[in-house]
Parts: structure tokens; C-alpha cells; sequence
């Protein structure tokens, strides 16, 4: 990963702003009139603006004058000549603004579509959060690249037919009458995710009022004493079976623990926006806002058995703390306990609650997929660990329906 990562607008200054990537870096090569500038994370910064990395590394150099060199197999992005860090992303900036962003709601979840009418050419931004389709300039140098080397079309394949995956649970088409998800680059806007994930909690939880939910869980101090020790019994197991950040010297009695005390004491369902900015600065006072072990606690604290209805309230809070595989794995450790040990009667709901947070992009495919196929006793004792992977079933079986789909697709 890069050594920052930042807002895609980075005029933003909002901490839980959904759209982020990597911060660019650079690094010099060669000398005198070989000396190039390469880019070590082109693709990471690309990917998340859903573009070619190609096309941000001729941006650059159409804006510099210079020759850029493409080696997509090795993963190199040159451009010719020395040019600081600090300048390619200003120059980042506007290709954000000029081929990204929508000219309308300024949300970059746009792709690009090349029209033709006769012999004319045409570059629009087809914006998948407002629907307006915005032009690009054409007088840049960089639509001509773009023309000759269109994008790919958008692989709709992954999320389509979103209701077999929570079949094993009375499963519902939640994506529109024919399952089928309209998002293009697997880009979304909060406001679609929480509409989406909403749709789904009414679906499959009824009589949940998702729009004014309440927590459900007792919060007698006698209720709350009893959760911190099944809590401090789950870090004191993380702790001793080895947790990912080998050589921590970080015990049970470590300010994780606090936090989960004081989101125990503090959460309030009636404002999650405020509730969750006050848990990640109660984090960052304790030094643990980046850690992957504070999500094992805050799945356990912060969700009760209406973590259907949840989710969506604390999508940012999640994407904003999640920004790694090892982060994605201490969540789904979290969820472990949390169905296998404090709410065991939501087990039948465990595709649907990973649905939810494949929708909202908190969790990935692949860390799913291989979560799913290994029984561990990292985070709960080995029967628990098989039970919820049983009771996962149904939403692995998709996304294997999924990827055979788009393998056909691709014949």
C-alpha cells in the first residue's frame, strides 16, 4: 500500500469522505539524460479512481511534455525526466477534475463512453450517482490516447442477482425486480450503498425500522459489565493465539479494551453520524484508530442483533477504519464473535450480514472467499469457527456462481 492515503477530492476535509486512494509517489532513476521519474503505485491510485493507469501516466505527460513509458505486466509507469511528487499530484488533481469527476454532483463515480456520431468523436462522463452525462474536453491531448485505447467495459457480472446469495436464508432480489445491480466499476455513492443495504434490511428483517432503529442491547450497568468480560475473554484469546502484529507487546489490558468500555457506556442509536465521528476520535486519542485488532472490539461493541439494520449507519465508520486485508480479517474476526458467541441466533443471517458489507466495499472478494474455506481458532474455538463459516455458505456459493458467470461472459 502507499504510505498515505487521501480523499480523491482532496479539496474535501472530511475524515469519513467515502472516495479515497492512495497518495502518489514517486521515485527518480537514472542520470543525466536517461533520469525518468517512476510511479511505484500508479495502479493502486488508478484503480481507485476506476481508470487505466495508463491514462493518468499519459496525463502527466501530455501536461509535462515529456515521454511516458507503460510496462502493465511489471507494473512500471515512467515518465521521461525528473518531476517531484508534490507537482504529479497537483497535475493528479486536474485529471481528476477534467476525466473523473462529474461535472454535476462532482462525485467521481463516473465511467467513461465514447459516442460516435458519423465521423465525430465524443468522450462522456456517465455519472452513476446523479445520472448526468457530462463531456470531457476534447482539446486535451489525452482524448485522442483515450480514443485509440477505449476502457473496458464495465464487468457487471459480480454483484447481479444479489438475493441468491442469502437463499439459504429465505434470500430476495434486492437490486431492482431483476436482481440485476446498475453500478458500473463497482463505484457507489453512499447515498445508493445505504438506500441499497436499507432495501435489503427491510427485506429480510421486516419488522427492523431501519430509519430510526434503536439499540436493542440492555445497557443496565450489570449488562454492560457482563459484555466487557466476554469481550476481554475474546482480546485475551486474540492476544495469546498471535495476533497479526507479531511482536506487539499489547495485552488484553491494552487501550483496546477502553475503547470497547467506552463505546459500551457512550453509543447512541438515535445520531450514528455523530456516534461513530466520537469513536474514531476516542480512537485516535488512543493511538488505535489505524490498528487492525481495534475492529475485532468495535464489531463486538458497536453491533448488537440488529447489525442488519446497522451496517448502513455505520458504513463510513467502517471504510474509513478498514484499509487493509488485515483490517478486513480482524472484522470478520469480530463477526465471529460476535454471531458465534453473543448473538448465536443470528447465524442464519450471516450471508446476509456479509452481503451488506461486500456491497458497501468494506469487505473484499477474495479475503471472503479465503476466510470461508479456513477454519480457524484465531478468534473463537474451532466448533463456532465452523459453524459460522457453515452458515456462510450460501453467500460463498454465489460469488462462485458469480465468477463462473463472468468467466462464460469473458468466452
Amino acid at each position: 500500500m502507499a504510505s498515505g492515503v487521501v480523499n480523491i477530492r482532496r479539496d474535501v476535509d472530511d475524515k469519513f469522505y467515502r472516495y479515497r486512494m492512495p497518495l502518489l509517489t514517486t521515485k527518480i532513476e537514472g542520470k543525466g539524460n536517461g533520469i525518468k521519474t517512476v510511479i511505484p503505485n500508479m495502479s493502486d491510485v488508478a484503480r481507485a479512481l476506476r481508470r487505466p493507469p495508463t491514462y493518468t501516466t499519459k496525463f502527466f505527460g501530455c501536461e509535462l511534455g515529456a515521454q511516458t513509458s507503460f510496462d502493465e505486466k511489471n507494473d512500471r509507469y515512467i515518465v521521461n525526466g525528473a518531476h517531484d511528487a508534490k507537482r504529479l499530484r497537483e497535475l493528479l488533481d486536474v485529471f481528476i477534475e477534467k476525466f473523473v469527476l462529474c461535472k454535476s454532483c462532482k462525485n467521481p463515480e463516473t465511467e467513461l463512453v465514447i459516442t460516435k456520431i458519423g465521423r465525430a468523436e465524443d468522450i462522456i462522463r456517465d455519472c452513476k450517482a446523479c445520472g448526468e452525462r457530462t463531456g470531457v474536453d476534447m482539446r486535451h491531448k489525452l482524448t485522442t490516447f483515450i480514443s485509440k485505447n477505449p476502457p473496458a467495459k464495465a464487468n457487471k457480472g459480480k454483484k447481479k442477482n444479489v438475493g441468491d446469495a442469502a437463499a439459504g436464508v429465505g434470500g430476495a432480489e434486492v437490486n431492482g425486480e431483476n436482481g440485476h445491480d446498475e453500478t458500473v466499476n463497482g463505484v457507489e455513492s453512499d447515498d445508493e450503498i445505504t438506500k441499497k443495504i436499507k432495501a435489503e434490511a427491510a427485506v429480510l428483517q421486516p419488522e427492523a425500522a431501519i430509519a430510526n432503529a434503536e439499540w436493542s442491547a440492555d445497557t443496565s450497568p450489570e449488562a454492560v459489565k457482563e459484555r466487557m468480560k466476554v469481550l476481554e475473554a475474546g482480546m485475551a484469546a486474540a492476544v495469546i493465539g498471535g495476533d497479526d502484529e507479531a511482536g506487539s507487546d499489547e495485552d488484553a489490558n491494552s487501550p483496546y479494551l477502553q475503547l470497547g468500555q467506552w463505546i459500551e457506556e457512550n453509543r447512541d442509536g438515535s445520531d450514528a453520524k455523530t456516534t461513530a465521528i466520537a469513536i474514531y476520535k476516542k480512537a485516535e486519542e488512543l493511538g488505535i484508530e489505524k490498528k487492525h485488532r481495534t475492529l475485532i472490539l468495535l464489531v463486538q461493541t458497536l453491533f448488537t442483533d440488529n447489525i442488519l439494520a446497522e451496517i448502513p449507519q455505520y458504513t463510513a465508520l467502517l471504510v474509513k477504519m478498514v484499509t487493509s486485508e488485515k483490517h478486513q480479517k480482524s472484522l470478520l474476526g469480530g463477526m465471529e464473535r460476535l454471531v458465534g458467541l453473543d448473538h448465536p441466533e443470528l447465524l442464519p443471517t450471516v450471508p446476509k450480514i456479509l452481503m451488506a458489507l461486500y456491497q458497501a466495499d468494506i469487505l473484499e472478494e477474495e479475503v471472503i472467499k479465503q476466510w470461508g474455506t479456513h477454519v480457524s481458532k484465531k478468534y473463537v474455538d474451532k466448533e463456532v469457527s465452523k459453524k459460522v463459516r457453515k452458515a456462510s455458505e450460501p453467500f460463498l456459493k454465489w460469488l462462485e456462481e458469480a465468477d463462473a458467470d463472468d468467466d462464460d461472459d469473458d468466452e
